[in-house]
């Protein structure tokens, strides 16, 4: 009888595990493109080029203090004699403090969800109600890269983050170490997509990145990242990109593509 529930429960489990949650909620936006170049997540002004300027801040639950910086979603609102069935694709780089929404859109992407020629009529709602479901990232022929903050002082104390991290994941965890050693140390989260450690080595390396993938997590392994010389305010490709999905319990599930 125990083996039989074992496997119930596991069935169940299965059966509700999915990489496409659908959710509703509402969305506002923001007036003014200056406040995405001040988000939580510490992309500064860097943040108004990522996905054409397709941009949300998201309550913490998504925000996951700071693990959902870079996470990618589809939202569409209800009203379909003024928006798209596809809606738009924004990606995370801000902390929305405000639990009347799950997202707050930079006006491009808010705009984007309306019908043609109806962005206008759509800014003019200020709050709409959505539905959304998390989808993979893609930067086609481009690696993950980690750019060392402004901070940072070789070779003791590194602070990075990550931009152009593919897939349906979260980063939960970074370890480095000097090429060609096994001498790993862990950098910690600062704040947002900002990693940090002051006990970092001196010459060129190389990291381990901990995700979430499947059901479970997994390794990344970049052998060769940054020079010995590495300088505050590059970026450096990282050699890798992650293509893994998240898995995650819930009804509805919505596989398909909105188009």
């Amino acid at each position: 009888m125990a083996l039989f529930l074992c496997f119930l429960f596991l069935a169940i489990s299965y059966a509700t595990a999915c990489d496409r949650c659908v959710h509703q909620s509402k969305v506002a936006y923001f007036s003014r493109a200056s406040a995405l170049s001040s988000g939580a997540c510490g992309y500064g002004s860097m943040a108004t080029g990522f996905n054409s300027g397709h941009l949300a801040a998201a309550v913490s639950s998504l925000y996951k203090d700071g693990s959902g910086c870079g996470a990618c979603f589809q939202i569409r609102c209800k009203d379909t004699t003024l928006c798209s069935r596809e809606g738009t694709r924004v990606i995370v780089t801000d902390l929305n403090r405000n639990n009347q929404t799950d997202f707050v859109l930079s006006s491009r992407a808010f705009m984007a969800m309306a019908n043609k020629d109806s962005g206008r009529n759509i800014l003019k709602q200020g709050i709409v109600e959505v539905e959304y479901k998390r989808v993979p990232c893609e930067y086609k022929n481009q690696n993950m890269a980690v750019r060392v903050e402004e901070s940072s002082k070789n070779p003791n104390y590194l602070a990075i983050k990550l931009l152009y991290q593919g897939g349906q994941t979260e980063v939960v965890a970074i370890d480095f170490a000097k090429v060609g050693s096994s001498n790993w140390g862990f950098m910690s989260r600062n704040y947002g997509a900002v990693w940090d450690s002051d006990r970092v080595p001196s010459g060129a390396l190389q990291f381990r990145f901990v995700i979430t993938s499947g059901y479970d997590g997994k390794w990344i392994w970049a052998r060769n990242v940054l020079p010995e010389d590495w300088k505050p305010g590059m970026t450096y490709d990282s050699g890798v990109q992650i293509t893994d999905i998240a898995q995650e319990g819930c009804s509805p599930c919505d596989g398909g593509i909105w188009k």
